[in-house]
């Protein structure tokens, strides 16, 4: 679930600066995996700026990269936890990849916003790497997937980074509506 993600360049960057206020540069990667950097929004000394953070972690526990965790549960889970308090961040990208059993082949499908502006998904930073979060599907994803990722509307990045934990929980027990527009990608 959501182990691709697409950043494209301007407007997209354009679109950021001016939705949160803060510089933002991302280099353009329509095809952005994990274990490579992401760029991505925090708070570093009380001041909200760009994070560039690599994707995945892997603790000594681990067989593999982990590069999700489930929002629901982020806040209790020891690796987690900690994270989850102290370093929330959001991931603004263009949109995200899918893939789906159609047939007998596996077809890609790019999840993206319906009037193309930044899609903001919810993180956490340990240390220099990032986690998406992901939750439960909304009624137009469930068809891909089980698991989606978070994501935070515009007006709520800032409560996302740096709310209560109250204000957060909120969040995390949205409802998502089905906001965007799925491409198949063959």
């Amino acid at each position: 679930m959501c182990g691709r993600l697409n950043i494209t360049d301007d407007p997209f960057a354009q679109f950021v600066c001016d939705a949160l206020g803060v510089p933002f540069m991302a280099s353009p990667n329509p095809d952005l995996r994990p274990s490579e950097i992401v760029s991505t929004i925090g708070v570093v000394d009380g001041g909200v700026r760009q994070l560039n953070l690599q994707w995945g972690i892997k603790p000594e526990w681990a067989k593999r990269l982990i590069i999700n965790a489930q929002a629901e549960t982020v806040s209790v889970k020891p690796t987690f936890r900690a994270a989850f308090e102290q370093n929330r961040v959001i991931v603004p990208c263009a949109g995200w990849y899918e893939w789906k059993t159609v047939g007998s082949r596996k077809e890609k499908f790019l999840f993206e916003k319906q009037d193309q502006k930044p899609l903001y998904i919810a993180g956490i930073a340990i240390g220099s790497q990032l986690v998406i979060l992901t939750t439960k599907p909304n009624k137009q994803y469930a068809e891909y997937h089980h698991r989606m990722p978070l994501l935070v509307p515009q007006e709520a990045i800032f409560t996302w980074i740096n709310g209560d934990r109250a204000m957060v929980g909120q969040l995390i027990c949205a409802t998502h509506e089905d906001v965007f527009t799925v491409t198949p990608l063959g």
